[in-house]
């Protein structure tokens, strides 16, 4: 995990810290999702329905499209058309994406959306220039930026899956922290993202990187990651999960069954019986012994766990 990553996670809000003192100066200046009231005065004031559609000029709905405000809409991947000049396009995009006006980075944004779905490899070389500014925006106070990054964050798994994997971090750990906030709309955004990382990025690679957020000390960052270990490990498949090794992942899913929060212990439950089935297709499920009414599998977790 980078230092950059470990940073964020030590400014979560002061309800969920047992010292809140020590980092107060560091919490208002990089994560103050909620700190600014002014700012979600104003959004409510112009925002229409943040679950409304659009609708056309014929009267009909379109569905692909979400209101966020006056000025912004949250277009789903498939309804993005391509871009009018990829070399215009790419040239402006990193001064979009950093200027001051969050309209234009709202733009850009969803201009960088494009070039993942239409053109991604007029960005590949470009990646460690534009993944720092969408993590930038995954930060912003203001809810219509930050949706629209975690959008972005969602399509570039889609696009790259695997080549990313070096600057995960930063972009993991902010989609942690907005899909466990109270905003529903960004959180289940973020949510989304996170399934699209599962989907895309393989568990091999993926695994390590989301361990260390089991033991977080906020409940609602080891949920959110221990329901993505619980995607993420089935896609191993037999072969992987054997080679990745059965004690290992009994290991993870046991730790988090007594977890605080229901959606973590549901998730190891479903992992458990994951693991249970692999292991019962690669090895005898019947009893230890004639006198033991232990099947193979139950054996195996006891001497695992020292039970």
């Amino acid at each position: 995990m980078s230092g950059n990553a470990l940073r964020d996670l030590n400014t979560l809000p002061g309800s969920e810290r047992k010292n809140g003192s020590s980092s107060k100066g560091n919490f208002a200046k990089l994560y103050c999702e909620n700190s600014d009231e002014n700012v979600e005065k104003w959004e409510r004031k112009n925002s229409a329905s943040l679950v409304s559609t659009t609708v056309n000029g014929d009267g009909t709905v379109n569905p692909g499209v979400e209101i966020g405000n006056s000025e912004v809409e949250y277009i789903e991947s498939e309804n993005l058309s391509d871009v009018d000049d990829i070399d215009t396009c790419v040239r402006t995009l990193l001064a979009g994406l950093d200027s001051k006006d969050w309209i234009l980075v709202c733009e850009s944004l969803n201009n960088v959306r494009r070039l993942f779905i239409f053109h991604k490899e007029a960005l590949l070389d470009m990646l460690e220039d534009v993944i720092p500014l969408i993590v930038k925006s995954l930060k912003n106070p203001r809810s219509a930026v930050c949706k629209t990054a975690i959008m972005t964050s969602a399509d570039l798994f889609n696009a790259y899956n695997d080549h990313l994997i070096d600057s995960l971090d930063p972009l993991l750990v902010q989609l942690l922290l907005k899909s466990s906030q109270d905003k529903r709309f960004v959180c289940e955004a973020a949510e989304r993202a996170l399934v699209a990382m599962t989907t895309w990025v393989s568990p091999t690679m993926l695994l390590p990187k989301l361990q260390p957020y089991l033991k977080n000390k906020n409940p609602r960052i080891r949920a959110k990651a221990s329901m993505c270990l619980s995607r993420s490990i089935p896609r191993l498949g037999v072969e992987g999960i054997k080679s990745y090794g059965f004690d290992k992942l009994i290991l993870v899913a046991a730790s988090q069954l007594s977890d605080q929060l229901p959606e973590s212990r549901e998730a190891a439950r479903t992992l458990l019986l994951e693991l249970q089935t692999v292991y019962e297709k690669s090895h005898d499920p019947t009893p230890v012994s004639e006198h033991s009414e232990l099947s193979s599998w139950e054996h195996f977790c006891r001497s695992k766990l020292a039970l």
